[in-house]
């Protein structure tokens, strides 16, 4: 057994040093393991390479078993700890500018559109970014830059090594670490006087209202229709503002849903779901790595400017961009007064 130990740690820290990916390694230890069970039934008692190993595949059995219980334990009181934690009460920002705070926003308070009192909104201001993906890493890391007081980023993913072609939130480094907690490392290394709150769980019915209605803006960067109607079905019931996008290899789609303001809402354009086989996934038709920066990025400004007031935002206006043939086109929409989600629910009166 001594034996089989030495050969599993110089195998993780070999890993560790050639900066191996930890759920890789863990699977070098599993085929470790695999092999010294195969010597066990294989060879015959009493045999060296037998000996060597343990002399007894009951002993590797038990020991395989307490490590899936451990594991198991771990894994469980990681979620529940999740779970149970409630969001932590954030002291009230002062209005007034550090130094430092003034230099850093310098080139946002010289606009004209903006100046001190929007850049004093953004600092006050609540927004939630559902998904750490492609499109919410670079809302999140301009949303942070832009010095938006308080970010919520929800998801239940952890960073994969095929997320880094485009999800540039996140490092090597990061991989199977959840993503609300990679990008909230990144989020407070480039801008310690924000508050970011992670959520490593799902969007789903039950929580989604409550996490709603502690925000003022909510920008949906999710990768499946479910969730996007479900996003909008609780921005309609709270009165929240929403800034969709969605990607699909070369080409990017985002709007403003506010129907408190008049706009339409989501389902509104999007009355129901297409056939899966006609919006395959970014994992079945892929995706270039800069596009969602690029429409990321325009969920940042959109946000920006929906909590200054600057400019005009894309409410009404349905914006589609072409990468691949370098075209950007802007459709009008209206409310559907048909619309079975925000007709009588979420309308301007």
């Amino acid at each position: 057994m001594i034996m089989v130990g030495a050969i599993a740690a110089t195998l993780w820290v070999i890993g560790a040093v050639m900066k191996v990916p930890n759920a890789a390694r863990w699977n070098m230890l599993a085929v470790l393991f695999a092999g010294v069970v195969i010597v066990q039934l294989v060879l015959p008692a009493g045999h060296p390479l037998r000996m060597a190993t343990g002399a007894d595949a009951r002993l590797w059995a038990i020991l395989f078993g307490f490590a899936v219980l451990i594991w198991g334990y771990r894994k469980l009181l990681g979620n529940l700890r999740v779970r149970a934690k409630p969001p932590q009460a954030q002291p009230e920002k002062p209005d007034q500018f550090s130094a430092t705070e003034l230099d850093r926003y310098a080139r946002h308070i010289i606009l004209r559109e903006v100046g001190g009192p929007g850049q004093k909104a953004l600092r006050h201001s609540r927004v939630l970014v559902l998904g750490a993906g492609g499109l919410g890493s670079p809302a999140l890391q301009y949303l942070a830059a832009a010095g938006v007081g308080t970010i919520g980023v929800i998801d239940d993913d952890i960073v994969e090594n095929a997320n880094l072609q485009r999800q540039v939130i996140h490092l090597d480094r990061n991989i199977d670490e959840p993503k609300v907690h990679s990008a909230a490392e990144m989020m407070m290394a480039q801008n310690p006087f924000v508050t970011v709150r992670p959520y490593h769980r799902r969007l789903d019915a039950e929580n989604a209202e409550s996490l709603f209605a502690d925000y003022d803006l909510v920008l949906d960067g999710t990768d499946n229709f479910d969730t996007r109607y479900l996003a909008n079905e609780t921005a309609v019931a709270t009165k929240t503002p929403l800034i969709a996008a969605a990607l699909t290899q070369w080409e990017g789609q985002i709007s403003l849903y506010d129907p408190k303001r008049g706009t339409p809402c989501y389902a509104c354009i999007f009355p129901q779901a297409p056939d899966p086989s006609l919006v395959p996934s970014c994992a079945e038709a892929g995706v270039i790595g800069p596009l969602p920066g690029v429409i990321g990025a325009m969920m940042a400004v959109e946000a920006i400017k929906v909590i200054t007031g600057a400019g005009e935002g894309l409410g009404g206006r349905l914006l589609i961009y072409d990468a691949l043939y370098a075209q950007t086109r802007v459709i009008a929409v209206k409310p559907d007064p048909d619309c079975r989600v925000c007709q009588g629910r979420g309308a301007a009166p």
